[in-house]
């Protein structure tokens, strides 16, 4: 009977002993640890400007919107916290034919001054990122719905374009249309008399939220949603007044800088004549514009700056390390 107590009492002690130890084991298997990621996305990108402005933000998203495409690294330092790096090629594009020409009585102004744009956008950011759920690359940890929200800083090329007008041609011979780049043009009177051409690159600030649906232990999928102001209102070639004609460098500068008297819209075709004389109810509705002091106006100097959004669909693996180095000692 001793032997049988003394045999329990050192199985209970055992066990008492080893406790602490599993439970500490356990607790190093749970422990957090930073890791690594790499995603791609595809999605769609929206612009915000003179041309399509930010008091009316729904028709702005989805009147013109276009295609975006990402790959992004990701470092995760704690269960909530993150800072990710990205390239984004996005395109973006505004006319204000389009825009307008459904409803011409509450953009009027737009829909006479005739402009449009596309700008395929180069963007690389550096963004922070706060999960509302705690997440990690262990399975104790990976949580299968995860929302975060993000902020950051993004360096952004770009360089505008439009399409020449119909039948305008620099040679006899060739009246094709044409996309051309805006910027070197000088549409408002830049690099004349002083005033520089605006930049070709430009900040943004993007900030956003997303979620995160876990696939399996190296898969997840995502959504998000993100907008970025910039630092320039020439996103869209759009942000002074007409310049001086006399001014600009070439024909092609003038017909480029102003393209109220375009009988047809020049980007995808359009009865521009027809329509105006409707709405102002004259033969001539181009001699009506050309006097009329409410479409003197080109761009909306002063106010917000161009901005964009993106949203996109992504898919992120998870890195894992394939060998670990022994401890140090």
């Amino acid at each position: 009977m001793k032997n049988n107590l003394l045999i329990v009492s050192l199985i209970a002690s055992a066990c008492a002993t080893l406790q602490p130890v599993d439970g500490q084991a356990q607790g190093r298997r749970n422990q957090f640890v930073p890791y690594s990621e790499v995603g791609l996305g595809l999605g769609t990108a929206s612009y915000y400007g003179e041309i399509a402005g930010y008091r009316k933000p729904i028709k702005s998203t989805f009147q013109m919107m276009r295609w975006s495409a990402a790959a992004m690294y990701t470092r995760h330092f704690t269960p909530r916290l993150s800072a990710r790096a990205s390239f984004t090629w996005a395109r973006i594009a505004g006319d204000d034919y389009k825009y307008n020409r459904k409803d011409i009585a509450s953009g009027v102004a737009q829909y006479v001054r005739n402009l449009h744009f596309r700008n395929d956008l180069k963007e690389f950011g550096l963004t922070g990122m706060y999960q509302f759920v705690p997440d990690g690359r262990n399975s104790n940890f990976r949580s299968k719905l995860t929302p975060y929200i993000f902020l950051g800083l993004a360096a952004v090329a770009h360089s505008p374009e439009a399409r020449t007008p119909v039948g305008f041609s620099t040679t006899p011979d060739d009246t094709e249309q044409r996309w051309v780049k805006l910027q070197p043009l000088g549409t408002e009177g830049q690099g004349q008399n002083g005033v520089k051409p605006y930049s070709l690159v430009t900040l943004a600030i993007p900030f956003g939220f997303g979620v995160r649906y876990k696939l399996n232990e190296r898969f997840d999928l995502g959504g998000e949603i993100g907008f970025r102001m910039t630092t320039t209102d020439y996103l869209d070639d759009v942000g002074g007044p007409f310049p001086d004609p006399t001014i600009l460098k070439d024909d092609l500068s003038r017909v480029m800088a102003d393209r109220r008297f375009e009988p047809t819209a020049a980007r995808k075709g359009g009865d521009r004549l027809g329509e105006l004389q409707n709405y102002l109810g004259t033969s001539d509705p181009f001699a009506v514009i050309a006097t009329d002091q409410n479409y003197t106006a080109r761009g909306a100097d002063g106010r917000l700056k161009d901005g964009y959004m993106l949203i996109n669909f992504q898919l992120h693996y998870i890195l894992t390390p394939r060998i670990k180095c022994p401890p140090i000692r």
